[in-house]
């Protein structure tokens, strides 16, 4: 190493605004259905609840608003939105596209740290193997896929994909119970990072698009049409 030069060890740190701070409250709220679908926001209600004047919060609301999660119904009010199967159907179609791209980054960076992330994430699922319908295995299942946009290191990847991943959330109640089996859950995302680590690009993304396929068929069972719309085929030609 040359005089006078250094290896970066830390990253810097990054200040959030207090608008930030508070959309990402407000974003965790809805995902964990504190603000149910449909359910009004009041800036007068949640500037007491956070301690916060009305103008930062105006602003982490309208971006809010920006990024889909709140509707804004004239002469009401803003709304927490509420999804049909179109909105599920279109969800899917952003998410796997989102998930497939990151995919493909971290496959050709193969970081070993990357890689130790996502089998970490894995382990943190099988803790919950007992209860295969339970809270705690899909919020380690959304844990994964975050993980594993983050380890794409695309800024613009990970914006778009935690709104949607704030989306998929929401409909985590109309997935629960389709799961006979903790085991097979988990197998899938093993399965998935076993053709990562051994550089399968071509595996990885036959076995993302159809994860992404199973997810969509739990919450729309009965759409298989839609289905077939939203998700492209395992083995796109």
């Amino acid at each position: 190493m040359a005089a006078g030069s250094r290896r970066r060890v830390l990253a810097p740190l990054v200040q959030e605004s207090t608008p930030a701070i508070i959309a990402r409250q407000l974003r965790v709220a809805i995902a964990d259905g504190g603000f149910p679908p449909g359910s009004q926001l009041t800036e007068a209600g949640l500037a007491a609840d956070l301690g916060v004047s009305r103008g930062p919060l105006r602003e982490a609301m309208q971006r809010l608003t920006q990024e889909g999660l709140l509707v804004s119904h004239r002469n009401r009010g803003l709304f927490v939105i509420s999804m049909d199967d179109d909105d599920i159907n279109d969800m899917y179609v952003a998410r796997t596209a989102i998930e497939r791209a990151a995919l493909a980054q971290v496959v050709a960076h193969h970081d070993d740290d990357d890689l130790a992330e996502l089998r970490a994430a894995i382990d943190h699922m099988q803790s919950f193997a007992d209860d295969p319908n339970g809270r705690e295995i899909a919020d380690a299942d959304m844990a994964f896929h975050a993980q594993l946009v983050e380890c794409a290191r695309s800024p613009r990847l990970s914006r778009i994909h935690e709104t949607i991943l704030v989306e998929t959330r929401m409909c985590l109640g109309a997935m629960r119970g389709t799961y006979a089996s903790a085991q097979a859950r988990i197998d899938e995302h093993t399965d998935l990072l076993r053709a990562v680590e051994v550089r399968d690009a071509e595996a990885a993304d036959r076995l993302m698009i159809a994860h992404m396929r199973d997810g969509l068929m739990r919450l729309l069972p009965e759409e298989s049409t839609e289905t077939a719309r939203a998700v492209p085929p395992e083995h796109p030609s």
